[in-house]
C-alpha cells in the first residue's frame, strides 16, 4: 500500500533524487522545477494536496490548460517528461501504487532543424581574436576548442587542465548525467592552446592547484555569462549572422556536427563525440546535411535545372 506524501514535498524529493542520484545539469534541474511548480500550483487550486489525490484527468487539464495560455507544443512536452519523471519516481519510491502520468500522451512536436553556421563564416569567426595579447590568444584557443570538438558551453568552460590531452589530441568531457567521453581535436585547436598554456596561463594562474583550463585574468575560471558575451564580441566583428537570433555557442556545436557529416563523417562517431545518449538527436544533423547535398547538386549536374 503506498505511503501518503504532501505534493509539494513529493516534488522537493523528486528534484534531489535528479540533482544527486541522477547528476542532472543545473540548467536541466531549474527547467524541472518550474514545471513542477506550475503542476503543483494547479493541483492546489483543485484541492489536490497529496500525491494520492492526482489522477491522469488533473494531468490531462493541466496541459490543456498550458496549452490556453500559449505555451508551445515543445515547452508542453518538455513539462510532461518532468511530471512523467515525478510518477516514475513516487512509484519506484513506494509513495504511488500507479503512476497516473502513463495514460497521458506527448503533444505532437515536429522536430525542429538545428541552426547552422557555415565553414566560410566559421573561419571568420575564428580569425578575429587578436592572437597577439593574451586575452585574444585565450580567447582564440576557446573558439577553437569548441569548434573543433563540438563541446557545449558548460563543457568547454567547465574543462579541467588534466582532462585536456594535448600530446595525444583530445579532451576527456564529462557531460550530461556524469557520463564522460573523449573527443579528439584537431591540430589548429591544439597549437593554439598549447600557445596558451606557454605564455598566458601561467602569468594568470594564482592558485597552483586550480584545474581550470581556461581562466581569466584573475585567474578564476571562465564563466558561461563571460564567454557568451566574448563570443558576441567576435561574431560582430565577423559580420556573422544566424537564422532565429544571435550565434550562440550551441549553435557552433551544431555546426561541428553538420561539417562533420557533410565531409563524410560516421553517424554513430559524431553521436559519440557529442555525447548523445540516443542516435534520432544525432540524426537531425543529417536533415541539414542532406540539404547541403541537394543544393550541391543543383550547382553541379548539367540536367538538375
Amino acid at each position: 500500500m503506498a505511503r501518503t506524501l504532501a505534493i509539494d514535498r513529493a516534488v522537493d524529493l523528486y528534484l534531489d533524487h535528479c540533482k544527486v542520484e541522477r547528476g542532472l545539469a543545473a540548467n536541466t534541474l531549474d527547467g524541472y522545477g518550474r514545471d513542477l511548480a506550475r503542476l503543483a500550483a494547479f493541483l492546489g487550486e483543485r484541492g489536490r494536496v497529496i500525491v494520492d489525490d492526482i489522477t491522469a484527468t488533473d494531468l490531462a487539464d493541466h496541459l490543456a490548460a498550458l496549452a490556453a495560455a500559449g505555451l508551445n507544443a515543445r515547452s508542453r512536452a518538455r513539462a510532461l517528461v518532468a511530471i512523467r519523471g515525478l510518477g516514475r519516481h513516487l512509484v519506484a519510491e513506494k509513495w504511488l501504487d500507479a503512476d497516473p502520468s502513463e495514460l497521458i500522451d506527448a503533444p505532437r512536436t515536429a522536430p525542429r532543424s538545428p541552426v547552422v553556421i557555415g565553414e566560410d563564416a566559421v573561419a571568420r569567426l575564428l580569425a578575429v581574436p587578436t592572437r597577439g595579447t593574451p586575452r585574444g590568444l585565450r580567447d582564440a584557443a576557446m573558439l577553437e576548442l569548441l569548434y573543433a570538438t563540438g563541446l557545449r558551453v558548460s563543457e568547454l568552460v567547465g574543462l579541467p587542465l588534466a582532462d585536456c590531452n594535448l600530446k595525444s589530441g583530445y579532451v576527456r568531457v564529462t557531460g550530461k548525467g556524469k557520463k564522460t567521453r573523449l573527443v579528439p581535436m584537431g591540430a589548429a585547436a591544439r597549437a593554439t592552446i598549447e600557445q596558451y598554456l606557454t605564455t598566458v596561463r601561467p602569468g594568470w594562474v594564482r592558485d597552483p592547484g586550480q584545474p581550470a583550463l581556461f581562466l581569466t585574468e584573475r585567474g578564476r575560471p571562465m564563466t558561461r555569462q563571460g564567454f557568451w558575451k566574448l563570443l558576441g564580441v567576435y561574431v560582430r566583428a565577423a559580420g556573422i549572422r544566424a537564422v532565429g537570433g544571435a550565434v550562440s555557442p550551441h549553435k557552433l556545436r551544431h555546426s561541428f556536427a553538420t561539417h562533420l557529416l557533410e565531409r563524410g563523417a560516421d553517424l554513430r562517431a559524431v553521436q559519440a563525440m557529442l555525447g548523445h545518449a540516443d542516435i534520432a538527436t544525432t540524426q537531425l544533423y543529417t536533415h541539414v546535411s542532406r540539404a547541403h547535398l541537394v543544393e550541391q547538386y543543383r550547382r553541379a549536374h548539367p540536367r538538375a535545372r
